[in-house]
């Protein structure tokens, strides 16, 4: 059996390659370990967070599935730093646990040209350095035109709990022993990274008067801009607040060395996450803080686990025991799940290029934690865009790479393949230089006409969309052409307001970029009975036009250097005055353009000033 694309793996990665392969037209063929472990979410019960959930609205607005079925399956959903601005706000749900990926697995045996198929990939099928295949644990050999690996932590995965350690996947599943080894054959080079997950407790045994109880917004909120259904807002189930407390700090540094990431065990490689720590690495990095912020979150309507977040540990079970017992409200909690430690295999994403195509091997790619990033929402996208991109492969058509102006997941890709990563990788706010350009909100108006193009947004989802562009600027217009003047009927409302009164007339346009004032006060002078996200976008693009523009102006400044391209054959070896750093790091991630020569660490402006010239001068009217 021959199918254009393989995906190789079954959690979120997997998900959105798959789906995006098949409906883009491509017989694909989806291998997972587990078909009841799709989708499935071995640690924290959320989609969204800091600046991830922009990125689930970025895969929503190019066709991806992560954002409509969130919607689907949420227990409790709210709005991160809604008093701040506008470029660090982000969705965030609590979404439960079985019926996600239910929801998933329905969608996907819904979608045609694509099957399901229960077993484990040992190897790849390669020919002069091109893919054709893959091998199973049986022998049995499989053939397509491309394969996406998304293995997730199943690498040569070790479950570490005090000073033992399992070969095991996150549920006791058979890992992958082989595949790693064999890609190393093949020249990729592997490292070792590692992550944790913290215990599961009864909820029946918890005092929640003891905890704050945090609740979802009281307003409909959603991460897909397509239709979706309505839900009681006052119907979500609550998260709760609850803090260390000083004993449990004390059980902790007592028992440090009985942590597999403390001396539990010696033989550990894997560099765990930086921004999401074990609570040992808390305790031991933050000594100065009296107490750490823990919430407990629901899992599921169908069971009663609660998931502490923010207490990730490798610690033995009876230190667990009484960690856990520390807690306000916990005291005679009962731990249903132990937590545990996670360390995998997984590929130095500096070899691949920015369309997850890896250098060394044609038509292979490689999504999610193999590529060293944490997190489900990271994950996906780089499904969403190796399935893309495969699949504009096959068709011989350009590939879908994203800038840093463009989206998070262009910012994330960069990340990636241009620095490389030292621990699992997590997408922030401050890793984007243009995040007043990447909004939740205008996530659709940056990439739905990629979505479209490509093919992965039909007709329906496009019209709607440009109707929305439509009433964005008929709201627009009308506040640009209403002008107000300094009568004693608009002083008194202004006074109301809390604002200055007007000396001259004045737009509604540049009314509304007085701080203090928002759309919905503009009644008086104008019809704004407009759609909430419609009015929402359009005062954010009033008040911070000026931010806006800016941004907008340096971005297209590095433009510039992105449209300078540079060719696959350079050798940077020749290159007269080329630091010997820049030399080595050029030859290792051969960037394509300057812009991305600029980004690298260790290649500094005088060197790119210096490649610049060369250029001009030996690739000049293509004489080489």
């Amino acid at each position: 059996m021959e199918y254009d694309v393989i995906v190789v793996g079954g959690g979120h990665a997997g998900c959105e390659a798959a789906l995006a392969s098949s409906r883009m037209g491509n017989k694909t063929l989806l291998i997972t370990g587990n078909i009841n472990n799709i989708a499935d979410m071995p640690c924290n019960p959320s989609i969204g967070g800091s600046a991830k959930g922009i990125v689930v609205r970025e895969i929503d607005a190019l066709g991806g599935e992560m954002g409509r079925n969130a919607d689907k399956s949420k227990l409790q959903i709210k709005m991160l730093n809604s008093s701040k601005g506008p470029s660090v706000q982000a969705l965030r749900a609590q979404a439960d646990k079985i019926t996600y990926p239910k929801e998933m697995l329905k969608t996907l045996k819904s979608v045609t040209n694509l099957e399901i198929k229960e077993d484990l990939v040992e190897n790849l099928i390669v020919r002069e350095n091109t893919v054709e295949g893959v091998e199973l644990e049986n022998g049995e050999k499989i053939y397509s035109k491309a394969v996406i690996l998304t293995t997730g932590t199943y690498l040569k995965a070790d479950i570490l709990v005090g000073n033992t350690r399992h070969r095991e996947g996150p549920h006791g599943e058979k890992p992958s022993n082989y595949l790693s080894d064999n890609l190393k054959k093949l020249g990729f080079r592997i490292i070792r990274l590692k992550t944790g997950t913290p215990q599961r407790i009864d909820k029946n045994t918890i005092d929640f008067t003891k905890t704050r109880e945090e609740k979802g917004s009281d307003k409909e909120l959603f991460f897909s801009f397509d239709d979706n259904e309505h839900y009681d807002v006052n119907d979500q189930i609550s998260c709760h607040l609850v803090y260390t407390t000083s004993k449990t700090h004390e059980i902790i540094k007592e028992n440090l060395n009985k942590s597999s990431m403390y001396g539990g065990l010696d033989d550990i490689e894997g560099v765990g996450p930086r921004y999401c720590p074990s609570i040992e690495d808390k305790i031991v990095r933050f000594s100065d803080k009296p107490r750490h912020q823990l919430f407990l979150e629901p899992e599921s309507l169908y069971y009663d686990d609660i998931y502490i977040q923010g207490f990730s540990t490798s610690m033995p079970h009876d230190v667990q025991e009484q960690m856990v017992h520390s807690l306000p409200g916990l005291e005679n909690a009962k731990i249903l799940k132990y937590a545990y430690a996670i360390e995998y295999d997984a590929i130095y994403p500096t070899q691949l290029k920015q369309t997850l195509e890896t250098k060394l091997i044609n038509n292979l790619y490689t999504a999610g934690q193999i590529n060293g990033t944490s997190g489900y929402e990271e994950a996906a996208c780089q499904g969403l865009i190796a399935g893309i991109n495969a699949s504009l492969k096959i068709q011989g058509k350009e590939p879908l790479i994203l800038k840093r102006n463009e989206a998070y997941i262009g910012v994330l890709i960069d990340d990636l393949v241009t620095k490389g990563v030292r621990d699992p990788y997590r997408l922030l706010t401050s890793r984007a230089e243009y995040r007043l350009l990447l909004r939740h909100d205008n996530a659709d108006i940056r990439l739905r006409e990629y979505g479209h193009q490509i093919g992965l947004i039909d007709d329906k989802r496009y019209n709607d969309f440009v109707h929305k562009k439509q009433m964005m600027k008929e709201l627009t217009d009308k506040l640009n052409s209403v002008k107000i003047t300094p009568t004693k009927k608009v002083s008194e409302y202004l006074e109301t307001l809390n604002t200055p009164a007007l000396k001259d007339g004045i737009t509604l346009y540049n009314l509304l970029k007085r701080q203090e004032i928002t759309i919905d006060m503009l009644y008086p002078f104008i019809d704004v009975d407009y759609p909430e996200e419609i009015k929402k976008e359009v005062e954010i693009n009033i008040k911070y036009e000026g931010y806006i523009k800016k941004a907008n102006r340096e971005a297209k400044k590095l433009l510039n250097l992105e449209n300078k391209k540079i060719p696959d054959d350079i050798d940077y070896d020749t290159i007269g005055n080329l630091a010997s750093e820049a030399k080595q790091k050029l030859n290792e991630i051969k960037p394509t353009t300057l812009a991305q020569a600029l980004r690298i660490s260790g290649v500094n402006p005088a060197d790119i000033s210096i490649l610049s010239v060369y250029l001009k001068k030996e690739y000049r009217n293509g004489s080489k």
